[in-house]
């Protein structure tokens, strides 16, 4: 790809991207990544080349420049195989941030306060401008929850909703009453599962708490509550889920 305009005035450096195809719908999920790669050049630089069969749109490095890789208008490949309300198609209805950190196999740091500030202006820029819903903010773990756990447990969601990006309920305290885990069945296994495929989550509902299951709810706990991230559906998992869908606006 040649050079092309940014899409967003917060672009710092346009570095077209190689892997990238036509839509086919127009975008109205923001997914956020983190690299998951030791350094950001090793990360930028594989997002770029035609080898790696992967690209992003933006990607924010820890010091909150803003890169940009593929135009909006174009589908990137980052979403890989996933789901969302049912929908499989991700990569063509995303607009996709990666943000530099080298993730759980890497250490996991922080993310530094600038990196973080500049994800919220990008991401209020994005969402202004395409109309994207705050509950369609969305994590790379939220649409393949079996496979991916980033931007991960650390990311600060609470602090993007409170600049008015993305959906967010405070977390229900926890206790240590227990709650459903890998190897139950039955009915309340079966709420739990339609409680999540109601928030969005791609998971069959059979009443069975299996690997599938404990991936979602994972998942679910790594955005929206993340000081213990087990698997294990406690009081205060269930409680932020059903605030958080008591919470969400009608569509």
């Amino acid at each position: 790809m040649t050079a092309f305009a940014p899409d967003s005035p917060l672009v710092d450096e346009v570095r077209p991207a190689a892997n990238h195809d036509e839509r086919g719908a127009e975008p109205d999920i923001l997914l956020m990544h983190y690299t998951g790669m030791a350094t950001a050049e090793a990360a930028v630089a594989r997002l770029c080349e035609e080898a790696s069969k992967v690209s992003c749109h933006y990607v924010v490095l820890e010091d909150g420049r803003v890169l940009q890789l593929v135009p909006e208008e174009l589908r990137a490949w980052h979403a890989g195989v996933s789901s969302w309300e049912g929908e499989t198609g991700v990569n063509a209805r995303s607009i996709g941030v990666e943000i530099v950190n080298p993730g759980h196999e890497f250490g996991y740091p922080d993310f530094p306060q600038p990196q973080v500030d500049a994800v919220i202006a990008l991401a209020r820029d994005i969402c202004a401008r395409r109309r994207i819903l705050p509950e369609r903010v969305l994590a790379h773990s939220d649409v393949a929850p079996q496979r991916k756990e980033d931007p991960g447990e650390k990311f600060p969601w609470d602090r993007l909703a409170a600049a008015g990006v993305g959906h967010w309920v405070a977390p229900t305290p926890i206790d240590d009453g227990g709650g459903l885990a890998a190897g139950e069945e039955g009915d309340p296994v079966e709420q739990l599962q339609t409680l999540l495929s109601l928030y969005g989550y791609g998971l069959e509902i059979d009443g069975r708490f299996g690997p599938g299951t404990a991936a979602v709810v994972r998942a679910f706990q790594r955005h929206f509550r993340q000081a213990r991230v087990d698997g294990v559906a406690d009081f205060s998992t269930c409680d932020t889920l059903r605030n958080l869908l008591a919470a969400r606006p009608e569509r």
